[in-house]
């Protein structure tokens, strides 16, 4: 039976839901939400929503449409010439979300579709089953049906059964018990390797747009991988692999080779991830400026030859900026005119995040 509070508690998630939905764009745009992530959820402020609460007392005759005044007077409601005071305030109110269910808001109102994995590795599985019986186990796994079973057999053969008087006593040795045991299963793993163009022409509002869009896309992906691995690299005209804190943190004053970038992720694949295993998806961002023709030359070769055959999808994410000419998107698309794996996005500013978002994962690679 469900009790009243469960169903009030079941109503209130459900318009938390509604109002997250309706408001996405914004707390996407917004990337308020990355400060309040925990491990499995993230705090919302809903300054919507008000918890219902009763007030007792007295309005003294200071009902609705009572009180002094003529009709047609303004509402004067002294805001703004209130002093420093000692009574508490109205506040926002914060919900904790899990990061699984914003997963799925998030896939509901961009309509993505959920992911076929195309690799598989095997993974201790987290529940096992009951293979057989053993004569031997804890009590609380005891067989009853077997084990009178047995004690039957046993009373028979000995002469013991009495068809008129049917009493069964179990011995110790007429005891069966439910055997467990593990199986590794086939578990599906991903694997998402980011890029960033650290650059002078990479400032500070651009490195913002890449970590915004980079959480709701690990949320996405957590809610379709349960076993998921992330790594970082940053690069000007050389390539490191970073931490996280040092890949949204970092400034360079240097230029740009991409292809750098592209060795280091077709080396760490190769070295810690095989495909035939993993789930991969690189994700690179820039502003899309490189140092020559030559290096995104380069880039295509590693791209053609080694990353696109082995990846679920490679996604290009150009970030606006003032000093980045934006050709490198340009040239990827005229290079990969119909390569499926090959998905390249606009990040023009916050509001264009969403759309980056979808343009990713709306092919349910």
């Amino acid at each position: 039976m469900v009790k009243r509070i469960e169903k009030d508690h079941t109503r209130f998630r459900q318009i938390v839901r509604g109002i997250i939905k309706k408001n996405l764009k914004k707390y996407v745009s917004q990337g308020e939400l990355i400060g309040r992530k925990g491990k499995h959820a993230v705090s919302i402020p809903l300054p919507q929503v008000r918890l219902p609460r009763f007030r007792f007392g007295d309005n003294k005759g200071n009902g609705v449409g009572q009180g002094e005044g003529e009709e047609g007077s303004p509402v004067d409601t002294g805001e703004g010439r209130q002093k420093a005071g000692d009574q508490p305030g109205q506040h926002i109110l914060e919900v904790d979300v899990e990061l699984e269910e914003l997963a799925k808001i998030l896939g509901e109102e961009l309509e993505l579709p959920n992911i076929q994995p195309k690799g598989a590795r095997l993974t201790a599985a987290e529940k096992g089953a009951y293979t057989g019986i053993a004569k031997a186990g804890p009590e609380t796994l005891r067989h009853f049906k077997r084990t009178f079973k047995e004690a039957l057999k046993r009373q028979i053969a000995m002469g013991l059964y009495d068809p008129e008087r049917p009493v069964i006593i179990p011995y110790k040795e007429d005891r069966r018990y439910r055997s467990w045991k593990r199986k590794p299963t086939p578990q599906a793993s991903a694997v998402v390797i980011y890029m960033m163009d650290v650059s002078g022409s990479m400032g500070k509002e651009q490195k913002e747009l890449v970590r915004i869009e980079a959480f709701w896309i690990d949320t996405w992906l957590r809610h379709q991988y349960r076993n998921l691995e992330v790594r970082y690299i940053v690069h000007d005209v050389e390539a490191h692999m970073v931490d996280e804190d040092t890949f949204y943190h970092l400034r360079e004053a240097g230029g740009t080779k991409i292809s750098s970038a592209y060795e280091l992720c077709d080396r760490l694949i190769k070295a810690q991830f095989p495909p035939e295993e993993w789930n991969i998806y690189p994700f690179h961002f820039s502003d899309g400026d490189n140092w020559s023709s030559r290096d995104t030359e380069r880039c295509v070769e590693i791209l053609k030859e080694d990353l696109l055959p082995v990846v679920n999808a490679f996604c290009y994410g150009q970030v606006r900026s003032a000093y980045g000419s934006g050709q490198f998107k340009k040239d990827l698309d005229k290079a990969f005119p119909d390569e499926d794996a090959l998905i390249t996005s606009d990040i023009p500013d916050r509001e264009g995040i969403l759309a980056s978002i979808k343009d990713f994962l709306g092919k349910g690679r």
